[in-house]
């Protein structure tokens, strides 16, 4: 099939790549002309403009937005709503909040799948996890491709109607915070305690069989063996607070406690005053682990 894809940074080239690497056709579009010409390289089709991208595409035009959540995504389906009718597909693949997901599924001609993407750039050749919200028919349209830029058939379902896809990632990444708290936790106390421990040996032989193991502590077992076991010069500054930020909104909202999350966000938000936790350290040096974000460090 043919995609349309908008917003070719780390991730959205990332869906070129499995898209054409499945035998897909791809037209691609970004503000930068160098994250064009990259597409291009790797196969796809290259469009100047958003009108010169929907011209490109077929009848029938599945297009998929990778762009900043927040006015990016409504200022590219203000571009687009002139172009687009009641038998054609956009993903929003990006972070949205789900309410601005359920508002621009309202509001689109063409059917809208708030498209949840979990994995992040260090995860590109396993393929992410897609967590979709919208029409079934869409989704079933769109099928092809999910499998391509997913792990495979099993690394995407729908969720539900507009706006559930994007819930479902709101809460995964709240769940992220608070798994990466317990590990800085753990390791802090490793750290600070009575034993002069390797953290990089500690973590791979919890990641060797131990109830603990996840991707998570892989990326730990990293950090230490690129850093080393006191993390050398990585801040302790975690940035990043939208999404958890969100998720705690919610639980509020809907009366559901969420004390591991809230403490998360708010060590998260602590960071930003200096008083060199090691947690947080550890925190901050796997979001580069699993998202490729750069590390602020001590000067």
């Amino acid at each position: 099939m043919e995609l349309g894809v908008i917003g070719l940074g780390r991730m959205g080239q990332i869906v070129v790549d499995r898209t054409l690497e499945a035998g897909h056709d791809v037209v691609a579009f970004d503000l930068e002309p160098e994250a064009v010409a990259t597409a291009a390289d790797a196969g796809a089709e290259p469009a100047d403009s958003v009108a010169d991208l929907v011209d490109r595409l077929g009848d029938d035009k599945c297009i998929w937005l990778m762009v900043p959540a927040g006015a990016a995504v409504d200022a590219t389906l203000e571009e687009l709503e002139g172009h687009l009718d009641e038998d054609d597909v956009v993903v929003d693949g990006g972070n949205s909040y789900f309410e601005d997901s359920v508002r621009r599924a309202e509001s689109t001609p063409a059917a809208y799948l708030d498209c949840g993407t979990s994995g992040g750039p260090a995860g590109a050749h396993l393929g992410f996890s897609l967590m979709v919200g919208g029409p079934e028919w869409a989704y079933d349209e769109l099928t092809p491709v999910f499998d391509a830029v997913a792990t495979g058939p099993d690394g995407h379902e729908r969720m539900g109607p507009a706006g559930s896809g994007h819930y479902v990632k709101m809460v995964h990444n709240g769940v992220e915070y608070a798994l990466m708290q317990a590990y800085g936790e753990g390791f802090e106390l490793l750290h600070e305690g009575r034993y002069d421990l390797d953290l990089e040996s500690v973590a791979s032989v919890w990641n060797n069989g131990a109830v603990i193991r996840s991707w998570l502590l892989e990326l730990c077992e990293e950090a230490f063996r690129e850093e080393g076991t006191d993390l050398g010069d990585v801040a302790d500054r975690i940035e990043g607070g939208s999404t958890g930020t969100w998720t705690v909104q919610e639980g509020l909202e809907q009366e559901v406690p969420l004390p591991l999350i809230y403490t998360a966000l708010g060590e998260r938000f602590g960071s930003r005053a200096d008083d060199g936790r090691f947690s947080r350290r550890l925190a901050n040096r796997l979001r580069y682990g699993f998202g490729r974000h750069e590390v602020p460090r001590r000067e």
